[in-house]
């Protein structure tokens, strides 16, 4: 017999049944709540909502764990590839080389934007935020792709897929070299996905581009650990968005909006902007440290703790680990690095900060990572969207093969009522 959960209310007595997810996680159908009773939930923030069945990824918070499609993000993280990562999220299962090999080559195809983009980007001012640019860019190529998906089609959704995953590299490099001051460049079909990324961000017109394998090894696991996350804001957004049948290009650029924001992806930047901050005022990060576990005190220590990990976050295991590496190698001496490395230290080795597991999050080494490598701070959410693309990708996928209704939240209305109306000349 299946469970269920008894509600009370007005003297009745309302059932409503319990579902249950393959790694044990249980919730309450209250799809019929308002049929059978009137009655609607209210939870800000939908903390405490499912929006949806899902396959794609599990996050357990409370144990540190985050899995794409069944896998341990520390096993993909050390032995995948991040295309190899994108096929697994999107398509349900890691591909045989065989049919890596093909994906690589179908957006080798399709790795071309039309030319009438660079008039777009030409006409954002240089100062312009690149995640403004980016949402703009990919909204527009809607445009440059009129055609619409049909969902119940293997092949149109499969070709979409590819025409995305093979055009957003493009413009998001194109975003950082108009930041740079930097001639546009393309993708080259003789380079693997992750390689295409760092030579068409760094190149100069003027060298050849030799890749390093530590830096290009740090990218690739941060690409893969900021994947996917869940029904996280932007991913949130995207399958809303998406839910309505908008396209997958309109749907990803609402994401990348949500994204942008400080609280969500914008969190690296922000972290780099704190660590600015510190250094401008002497860099003193005991002082700092003091003021983060001062209730009084209005300063937040970015890059600490997570809103959903109530342990050590385990993507931020991972990168730390390539954030040294990357130091080490490129032998960076930056005071704001410098400062990071001592507010680390202080937070790893403080009461206060281990008893209440408030660790270093991975948008707390992205940053130093992205620093490191001299991407501009306000690229770094760019980076962010870059990574999270398949995940996306795969939601909303997801959301269109299982006909999913439209979003449609209810609320509690807490406004004026029958206000009698006065004319113009009477107020």
């Amino acid at each position: 017999m299946s469970e269920s959960v008894q509600l009370i209310y007005n003297n009745e007595t309302f059932e409503f049944p319990l579902v249950e997810g393959t790694e044990n996680e249980k919730g309450i159908d209250i799809k019929t709540l308002r049929a059978q009773t009137g009655l609607v939930t209210l939870d800000p923030g939908f903390k405490n909502s499912g929006s949806c069945k899902s396959e794609v990824t599990y996050l357990n918070g409370e144990k540190g764990e985050l899995k794409y499609r069944g896998y341990s993000i520390e096993d993909l993280a050390d032995g995948a590839d991040f295309l190899e990562v994108a096929y697994l999220l999107i398509f349900g299962s890691l591909p045989t080389k065989a049919q890596l090999d093909k994906f690589q080559d179908d957006i080798n195809k399709e790795a071309l934007v039309d030319e009438d983009l660079k008039v777009i980007l030409k006409s954002f001012p240089r100062s312009a935020h690149p995640m403004g640019a980016l949402a703009s860019l990919t909204a527009a190529l809607t445009a440059f792709n009129p055609e619409s998906v049909d969902v119940d089609s293997d092949e149109d959704m499969y070709n979409a897929i590819v025409a995305i995953m093979a055009k957003f590299p493009i413009i998001c490099a194109w975003t950082h070299r108009k930041v740079k001051g930097l001639p546009l460049n393309y993708y080259d079909c003789n380079l693997s996905y992750v390689d295409n990324i760092a030579q068409m961000m760094f190149r100069l017109p003027n060298r050849e581009y030799v890749a390093n394998p530590i830096v290009k090894n740090a990218l690739n696991k941060l690409l893969i650990l900021h994947a996917d996350h869940e029904q996280n804001c932007s991913t949130s957004t995207v399958r809303i968005v998406g839910s309505s049948h908008a396209g997958l290009f309109a749907s990803i650029s609402a994401g990348i909006s949500a994204l942008w924001g400080p609280l969500h992806g914008g969190a690296n930047q922000a972290v780099l902007e704190m660590l600015e901050a510190i250094d401008a005022d002497g860099g003193d990060t005991k002082k700092y440290m003091a003021k983060a576990k001062d209730k009084s005190d209005p300063f937040r220590l970015m890059g600490f703790g997570h809103r959903v990990y109530k342990n050590f976050d385990p993507r931020a295991r991972i990168i730390k680990k390539s954030a040294d590496e990357v130091l080490n190698d490129l032998g960076i001496n930056d005071p704001i690095l410098e400062v990071a490395k001592g507010l680390e230290q202080e937070a790893l080795n403080d009461a206060y900060f281990v008893d209440r597991k408030l660790y270093p999050n991975v948008d707390f080494y992205s940053g130093i990572i992205y620093r490191a490598l001299g991407i501009p701070t306000e690229m770094f959410t760019v980076m962010f969207a870059l990574g999270r693309l398949p995940g996306w990708i795969a939601q909303w996928r997801e959301m269109r093969k299982n006909n999913e209704p439209i979003g449609r939240p209810r609320q509690i209305f807490t406004g004026n009522t029958n206000l009698p109306f006065q004319s113009l000349d009477q107020r």
